[in-house]
């Protein structure tokens, strides 16, 4: 799965709703003792990681193909890239001069799964209907997830790691996305406990946030293949795909700019038009080769769809770019969430829809 998103400073002013400016950072009023911080690395944000889709108007089937090692072990299948884009807040007297965009958070990310996996659409559910998400139908696994959000401002992108060999008696990693999601924990707390537990999973990478339009918005990560601890994520832009956060696999640095470029002209679009060019970087699917990067880290398991897999949007008979999902958060804190689906397993068949809510925190 990939996934881009644009999220708030933890720093807002008292009593102020809170802009964002890519460039500025400030110690988080949520201080968590003893957290590490993650430092910025350029102006705005980007995640690339879990599944990432976008929505185009243009979107081809690639001729029939073999993909006999995909379909041979389905555990093992590789997922697209996340972007994330993290920025601060400001006090109202700056909203309109400081803040690039109106929104706080802007998230875009694909799902890339095998067709006939059976998942259901995004929808409320949990008590008293306050989750947002899609989920997972698969036997055994019913009820995960790999993106969603609450309305009490939780919110949470799996990605999974890519490996040439998986153990098939691991737990389940989307019930990590589900359990935060309706969870009382913070997200750096969440993500601590999960990091004690991370070897009972295949490789994953987890962004788990909490957003507050009183308090300020925290984001955090995890990836089970690399350093011990979560980390807090400054406001900047983030790249995470199949390998752990900021790896620069080619089509994690392609997506990102597309997607920066599209977050640069956001406050001079209606927000319909920022979510179309959004979908339309999501379902970008040129093929970034050659990348080495890729090819080390898979080896020869992925070299029978490579061509395919070295795009954002990926498409191979049977498997690929299912669902685009782009989340949208204001400093007032509303939320818009769009979801484009193909439907029937026909790549050619897509279905659009909209959720809007205010977060409660």
């Amino acid at each position: 799965m990939s996934l881009h998103l644009a999220v708030g400073d933890a720093h807002p002013s008292r009593g102020g709703s809170r802009p964002h400016v890519s460039f500025h950072w400030s110690l988080p009023s949520r201080h968590f003792p003893g957290m590490t911080l993650q430092e910025p690395l350029g102006l705005p944000v980007c995640l690339l990681g879990a599944e990432l889709a976008l929505e185009s108007t243009n979107i081809c089937s690639t001729p029939a193909g073999s993909i006999t090692d995909l379909r041979k072990n389905q555990n093992q299948k590789p997922t697209s890239p996340v972007l994330i884009q993290v920025l601060p807040s400001w006090p109202p007297s700056l909203l309109a001069s400081a803040a690039p965009s109106p929104h706080r958070l802007i998230l875009a990310a694909n799902r890339d799964e095998f067709y006939h996996r059976p998942s259901k659409l995004a929808d409320f559910w949990g008590n008293n209907n306050e989750v947002l998400s899609g989920l997972d139908m698969e036997e055994g696994k019913e009820g995960g997830t790999w993106l969603g959000i609450s309305t009490r401002g939780k919110l949470a992108a799996l990605t999974n790691y890519l490996q040439p060999r998986q153990d098939r008696d691991a737990r389940g990693r989307g019930e990590l996305v589900t359990h935060f999601l309706t969870t009382d924990m913070d997200s750096l707390s969440y993500l601590k406990k999960v990091s004690a537990e991370g070897h009972l999973y295949n490789g994953f990478n987890l962004i788990a946030a909490d957003l507050s339009t009183e308090k300020g918005d925290v984001v955090c990560y995890y990836g089970n293949r690399g350093e011990p601890e979560p980390v807090v994520l400054a406001p900047g832009t983030y790249g995470l795909s199949n390998a752990l956060l900021e790896t620069p696999w080619r089509k994690l640095c392609f997506g990102k700019q597309l997607f920066l470029e599209a977050v640069e002209r956001s406050q001079e679009l209606p927000k319909d038009a920022l979510i179309a060019q959004l979908l339309h970087v999501l379902n970008n699917d040129e093929a970034q080769l050659p990348d080495p990067a890729i090819e080390d880290q898979g080896r020869e398991y992925v070299q029978p769809f490579l061509s395919k897999y070295a795009a954002v949007c990926v498409r191979c008979p049977g498997y690929g770019t299912r669902t685009n999902t782009v989340i949208l958060v204001d400093a007032d804190g509303h939320v818009t969430f769009t979801e484009r689906s193909m439907l029937d397993k026909d790549p050619s068949c897509w279905e659009t829809s909209t959720h809007e809510f205010k977060l409660q925190s």
